[in-house]
């Protein structure tokens, strides 16, 4: 994508990141996608590509495993280090389908559909290549997705309501360019005495488009779920857990 910024959602959604997740998100999906990667990373070390502000990194660290991460936003790296914990964490800064920690890793998490903020297929490739890179032999690659659905977009457009409190309500807009395999969304953020507007792009996939990348890059398909839970991923399932090993 011309003119890509891998840094500039941050930039915008910082400050406000943490809460506008927990609403969507909701602690108890966190807790149990916490759960899953503490038994998938065998006591080995862990890394987060897009670690954000540490949602599933700090609970990681918590439990006593080694935990490192990658994001493009110095921002969201900010709010992190500034946590309890978050000084700890080992991070840089950087486009993670390209850039290189030191060491290997048990386990690389590419989290809450993450892998379709990369601009292309070939960004795509170039990410599950690093994961690979990053991995110990037999070492695991977690990739949490949705599904495309394309019948739920009327005129490729949509608006769906996210979350609504008492003091909060986000609102999403998502514009459709199937021939490109795009998705342009804006998240609105609504607060007494407030508008947020927090606009992002997707380059979405189809699971058997993942796992293709997968095995290119020296990986096969170990589980897909359709949550943390370990649900069985049916025709109905919208979101999935692949895990991928080296």
């Amino acid at each position: 994508m011309t003119g890509f910024d891998a840094s500039a959602y941050g930039r915008r959604s910082a400050d406000v990141y943490d809460a506008v997740t927990g609403d969507v998100v909701g602690g108890s999906s966190t807790e149990l996608a916490v759960d899953r990667l503490h038994e998938l990373a065998e006591g080995g070390r862990v890394l987060e590509f897009g670690i954000g502000t540490g949602r599933l990194a700090l609970p990681l660290a918590a439990r006593g495993l080694a935990v490192a991460g990658i994001d493009a936003s110095a921002e969201m790296l900010g709010v992190l280090r500034a946590k309890p914990g978050g000084d700890r964490i080992p991070m840089t800064v950087g486009d993670f389908s390209t850039t290189r920690m030191d060491g290997e890793f048990s386990l690389v998490v590419l989290a809450y559909n993450t892998v379709f903020a990369l601009p292309s297929q070939d960004a795509q490739l170039a990410c599950f290549r690093n994961a690979a890179a990053h991995l110990r032999p037999g070492g695991r690659f977690v990739v949490e997705a949705w599904v495309p659905d394309l019948g739920a977009f009327r005129d490729r457009s949509a608006l769906r309501l996210l979350s609504l409190s008492e003091d909060r309500v986000v609102i999403e807009t998502a514009r459709l360019l199937p021939a490109e395999q795009m998705m342009h969304t804006t998240k609105i953020v609504l607060t007494s005495g407030e508008v947020r507007l927090l606009p992002a792009n997707h380059r979405y996939a189809w699971p058997a488009e993942l796992d293709l990348m997968a095995r290119m890059a020296g990986m096969e398909r170990e589980h897909r779920w359709s949550d943390w839970t370990g649900a069985a991923f049916t025709d109905g399932s919208t979101a999935h857990i692949s895990v991928y090993h080296l």
